[in-house]
C-alpha cells in the first residue's frame, strides 16, 4: 500500500462536502483545530450549497472534490459531513492525478465509498471524525487524527470486552460503515476482505438489517480468509414492535460463530464522540487477551 505524504506545519487541508449540506459557520471549530496544528484551511465550493438534503448537485460536489485532489498545494481532504451522497459522485471522479500524487482523504460513514474505492488503488486513507464533529469529539479522537496526519506512532490499548474472541492477528485493516460496504458490493468500489482485518461500524439501523447485511456477506464468502474483525460503535440501533431478540453485537457474534479469527467488540470508532482514527490500508497487529486489546499500526 502507498502511504500519502504526511503533513507538516504550513501545509493546507481542504474541507468539502461529498454528501449532505452544511454551512461554513458550522465548520469554525474544525478550522480552528487545524490552524492550532499549524495548518492552513481551504473551504470547498460545496460548503454552503444546497440541493434538498445534498450539498449542491452531484456535478458540483464532484467538481469540488476533483479540483481538490488535482491541486498539488492541497495535502489532505477532510469531509465536512456524512449522511448520504458520496456514491452519487464517485464515478464522476478522475483519479489519474491522485494516483500520481496521493493525499490523505479523511472521514467516515458515507466516506466509506471513497475509502473502499481508493483502497483498490493501493493507497491508504484515514477513517476518522468528520470536520463537523470537531466541536463535540473527545480530545483522544482529535489527537488520534493529528497523530495520523503527521505520521506519529499510532497504537490503541482498550479494555477487553467479555464477548471478544481473543487471539493475535496481523494484516491490512480495511472496512468502515457496514451499510455502505453492503451497498457497494458488486461494484468496482467493492473491496476484498481476504487476508485482511475487517473493521465495521454502523448507526441508526434496524437490528434485522444488521442481520441481513451480515448474512449477505457470509453467504457471499466475504469472511473466508479474514484475519480478524474489529467492531466499532453500533450506535442508536432500532428494533421492531416484536423484538429481533439480539442486539447488534450478539447478531455479529452469532453470524461469525463458525469462524476461528479474533473478534474485537467495542473499539472506539464510528458514530460516537470518541471516534479514534484508523489508517485504512495500513498493516496492523492485534493482540487480544482477557485483560486488554492492543492494536498497533506498523
Amino acid at each position: 500500500m502507498i502511504t500519502p505524504e504526511y503533513l507538516k506545519k504550513g501545509d493546507t487541508v481542504a474541507i468539502l462536502a461529498t454528501a449532505r449540506k452544511i454551512d461554513e459557520s458550522t465548520l469554525e471549530p474544525a478550522k480552528a483545530l487545524l490552524e492550532s496544528w499549524g495548518l492552513h484551511v481551504v473551504i470547498g465550493r460545496s460548503i454552503g450549497k444546497e440541493e434538498n438534503q445534498l450539498a449542491g448537485p452531484d456535478w458540483l460536489r464532484a467538481t469540488d472534490f476533483q479540483d481538490m485532489i488535482d491541486n498539488p498545494s492541497i495535502k489532505a481532504i477532510w469531509a465536512a459531513k456524512g449522511g448520504y451522497g458520496t456514491v452519487r459522485i464517485i464515478d464522476r471522479i478522475d483519479f489519474t492525478k491522485f494516483r500520481m500524487n496521493p493525499k490523505w482523504v479523511v472521514g467516515f460513514s458515507d466516506v466509506t465509498v471513497l475509502h473502499s474505492h481508493i483502497n483498490n488503488m493501493g493507497i491508504e486513507t484515514l477513517h476518522a471524525m468528520m470536520a463537523v464533529s470537531a466541536k463535540s469529539a473527545t480530545p483522544e479522537a482529535k489527537e488520534s487524527l493529528r497523530r495520523s496526519l503527521f505520521g506519529e506512532p499510532l497504537q490503541y490499548t482498550i479494555a477487553a470486552n467479555k464477548q471478544n474472541r481473543n487471539g493475535k492477528a496481523r494484516g491490512e485493516i480495511v472496512g468502515g460503515n457496514l451499510s455502505v460496504l453492503y451497498s457497494i458490493m458488486g461494484s468496482k468500489s467493492q473491496i476484498d476482505f481476504k487476508g485482511k482485518i475487517l473493521f465495521i461500524e454502523d448507526l441508526d439501523e434496524y437490528l434485522y438489517h444488521i442481520d441481513r447485511m451480515m448474512m449477505n456477506l457470509k453467504r457471499n464468502g466475504w469472511f473466508e480468509g479474514v484475519k480478524a474483525v474489529v467492531v466499532g460503535g453500533m450506535t442508536e440501533m432500532n428494533d421492531n414492535d416484536i423484538p429481533w431478540g439480539k442486539d447488534a453485537q450478539e447478531i455479529i457474534q452469532d453470524i461469525l460463530k463458525d469462524y476461528k479469527f479474533p473478534i474485537i467488540y467495542g473499539f472506539p470508532a464510528g458514530h460516537i464522540k470518541d471516534n479514534r482514527a484508523i489508517i485504512l490500508g495500513k498493516t496492523v497487529s492485534i493482540d487480544a487477551n482477557s485483560n486488554e486489546v492492543k492494536i498497533t499500526f506498523e
